[in-house]
């Protein structure tokens, strides 16, 4: 028997590796310079130790590293993003397009910007969570200044074609923007070969520290320029202000050259894990597997359990199995998942659905007994 709880919600966080702890942790103490104290060795050692950390993230994503910004997670990098775009390029146009299935920090970003002034469209995808590229063509205006279209989705695992919506995007003249907290770390990236010229990044959700984040802005093909949205020191080349957060970024970077050593070996085991767990509960009588089966992250299966309560579920198990019903940024709203919702299922469906997220500490023993808990369930 395994040792409990078990932990199946990785897409909400993840544990530090090991290695990236270790790595942080002496700019936790004795290294401990402000990187922007140019006048002596302790702010040079934490300068240079920012400047490794950024070509360490660009190299995962294929980027420069004069095109890393760093920011406190992915939430921040979205707001960034958006809310800098949209002031920076208000007098070209104020329409942006986005879709349905986006993660809140991106949607409740652009209502802030229909506050503002911005009009934005919010377009709906399939039922399998995938977006209709026609409809996105036709969505297009000559005051359209950006398409934003996350990477791969938090609750699901679906994976968007970013390439296809890049080349409509560019067809236009319109920036791309992709939300690639679930994504990053996890599959392959690359910001030129997948035209995306704005990208979010977050630690935490592929083994580093939570606090720290990136965002990639391309400086060329076109070169993306951003209004702040933190004022103060002209940090980062002032896009964004604030005293870096050294040992987050140390660890982060360690994140990314351990994803880029291990993370495709790692999804070939979680892919088969997760394939395992879905043939086992898809056994249980009404049980439905959401999401495009063909184009998700390897660690991710969202299922239904007919008209059982997933929330039943969850208190039935909580003390020996994480799992979550959807977004842990939601987690307080007692509403249906607004993604299942746009992939047309029921609020009976949705408020049935559990989100099923392995990690590279998973095991085997641990799906089996997950398995053998839930078919042991009094499920309807």
């Amino acid at each position: 028997m395994p040792a409990l709880p078990i932990y199946m919600d990785y897409n909400a966080t993840t544990p530090c590796d090991p290695r990236v702890i270790e790595a942080l942790v002496p700019w936790l103490g004795t290294h401990f310079g402000n990187p922007a104290s140019r006048a002596h060795a302790f702010g040079w050692e934490a300068a240079a130790a920012v400047d490794l950390a950024r070509e360490q993230v660009a190299q995962l994503i294929g980027a420069e590293a004069s095109e890393i910004v760093f920011t406190s997670g992915a939430t921040e990098s979205n707001n960034l993003a958006l809310k800098g775009v949209f002031e920076k390029y208000y007098q070209k146009g104020k329409h942006i397009v986005t879709f349905a299935t986006e993660h809140k920090a991106v949607l409740d970003t652009c209502r802030h910007i229909e506050k503002l002034g911005g009009e934005i469209t919010v377009l709906p995808v399939d039922k399998e969570g995938r977006p209709d590229l026609e409809e996105l063509e036709k969505a297009i205006r000559p005051d359209t200044i950006l398409v934003a279209a996350m990477y791969a989705n938090n609750e699901t695992g679906v994976i968007t074609p970013v390439k296809e919506i890049s080349e409509i995007a560019r067809r236009h003249n319109v920036l791309f923007f992709s939300d690639g907290a679930q994504a990053v770390g996890k599959t392959p990236v690359n910001v030129n070969t997948d035209g995306i010229d704005l990208l979010s990044v977050s630690a935490h959700k592929f083994y580093g520290p939570k606090g720290a984040g990136a965002l990639y802005v391309r400086r060329r093909g076109p070169r993306v320029s951003l209004a702040p949205l933190i004022d103060g020191g002209g940090h980062e080349k002032g896009i964004r202000s604030g005293t870096l957060n050294v040992p987050g970024i140390v660890g982060l970077g360690k994140a990314c050259v351990i994803a880029r050593e291990e993370m495709e070996q790692d999804a070939v085991r979680l892919a088969t894990l997760r394939d395992y767990l879905e043939e086992q509960l898809l056994l249980l009588p009404d049980t439905k597997r959401h999401g495009d089966k063909n184009h998700r992250l390897a660690h991710t299966a969202h299922i239904s359990f007919g008209n059982t309560n997933a929330a039943s579920i969850l208190q039935q198990i909580g003390k020996e199995i994480a799992l979550s019903t959807g977004s842990a940024c939601s987690s307080a709203d007692p509403e249906p998942s607004h993604v299942l919702l746009a992939m047309g299922l029921s609020k009976t469906e949705a408020v049935s659905s559990l989100r099923f997220s392995l990690g590279k500490y998973t095991t085997k023993e641990e799906v089996e007994y997950v398995v053998r808990v839930l078919k042991g369930l009094s499920i309807k």
